[in-house]
């Protein structure tokens, strides 16, 4: 991680084709970043506009559920090649520490909080020795500076103390820790040690009660529902795709339905705006020509790093 965006330029995978149903068949993994199907932002999504027709009758059964949603997994691999975790981060604890910090705000405003922490504060035996004042000022900027700043000098000190200043690769372990819940504990696992995960933040439980894939709300049954749906491996990236489609189109007050690339495959839509000149004026990150928020993202990345603390 924390290479810069060589991408930047690089065309979207065209959503138009994603949403016609050109994927069919494809397995649910990434494809290539130098894939020819992309399309510029602006073209993103512009076939999602045509409304999915709705049978009349008896409801979806469970097994037509399962394979629309894992259609949606193939259809989203399709937009989404270049899916990620949207922190910055180089080792275990700094994903540890960056996940706890973006509670109750966005990942662009952790990513430009974090590399003045960490160049303070390297290892977990040098956040755990941290006056709190001096930590609090630091990530101020994240919100909630007192309690973060409570959870992570907690987390550090265990982390020194009981796991040898290691962050350890087991859930059962990262949940003990202060400030660490599933969440935190499945984005570790999923991208610092490769173990499967579902991440179920606001992002992703919106969308799956929005696609019909389970109605629980509390966050740990979701998971469970959501993960007898798909296999084990598809897990860690099936999170990261629906999040980036809830981010960039998909959105909590106003979807972008008539720019969707699944929009056939969605039960919601219309929810949100259905004129596909007004959705995609909706479209964000690099959907809609804008930055992303990682100031580090992956090469592969088609959008431009997002810019440092003071400057947007």
């Amino acid at each position: 991680m924390g290479e810069q965006g060589a991408g930047k330029g690089k065309n979207l995978k065209k959503s138009a084709e994603s949403g016609s149903g050109a994927a069919k068949g494809r397995s649910g993994g990434t494809t290539g970043p130098g894939s020819a199907r992309r399309a510029k932002p602006a073209e993103a999504g512009a076939s999602g506009a045509a409304a999915p027709k709705k049978k009349p009758g008896r409801p979806e059964s469970h097994l037509a559920m399962v394979r629309r949603a894992r259609r949606i997994n193939r259809e989203l691999a399709d937009v989404y090649p270049y899916a990620h975790p949207e922190l910055d981060f180089r080792n275990p604890f700094e994903l540890l520490v960056a996940t706890v910090l973006s509670a109750q705000t966005t990942d662009l405003r952790v990513n430009q909080t974090t590399p003045a922490l960490f160049a303070a504060y390297p290892t977990p035996e040098d956040m755990a020795a941290a006056a709190p004042e001096e930590l609090e000022e630091l990530i101020r900027p994240t919100g909630f500076f007192r309690a973060k700043a409570k959870s992570l000098l907690g987390l550090s000190a265990a982390l020194r103390d009981d796991f040898g200043g290691e962050v350890p690769g087991r859930l059962a372990d990262l949940v003990k820790l202060p400030g660490v819940g599933r969440k935190t504990a499945n984005v570790v696992l999923g991208n610092a040690f490769g173990v499967p995960g579902i991440t179920v933040d606001t992002h992703f439980g919106r969308l799956v009660r929005r696609w019909k894939w389970t109605e629980q709300e509390d966050p740990e049954k979701v998971e469970a529902e959501v993960a007898a749906i798909f296999p084990k491996s598809e897990w860690t990236m099936l999170s990261h795709r629906v999040i980036f489609h809830g981010r960039r189109v998909c959105h909590a007050r106003k979807p972008a339905c008539g720019a969707c690339p699944i929009a056939p495959l969605c039960p919601s839509y219309g929810e949100g705006e259905t004129d596909p000149e007004k959705a995609r004026k909706l479209l964000k990150y690099e959907m809609g020509g804008r930055p992303g928020q990682r100031l580090n993202p992956p090469p592969d990345y088609p959008g431009s790093p997002a810019p440092p603390l003071g400057a947007d």
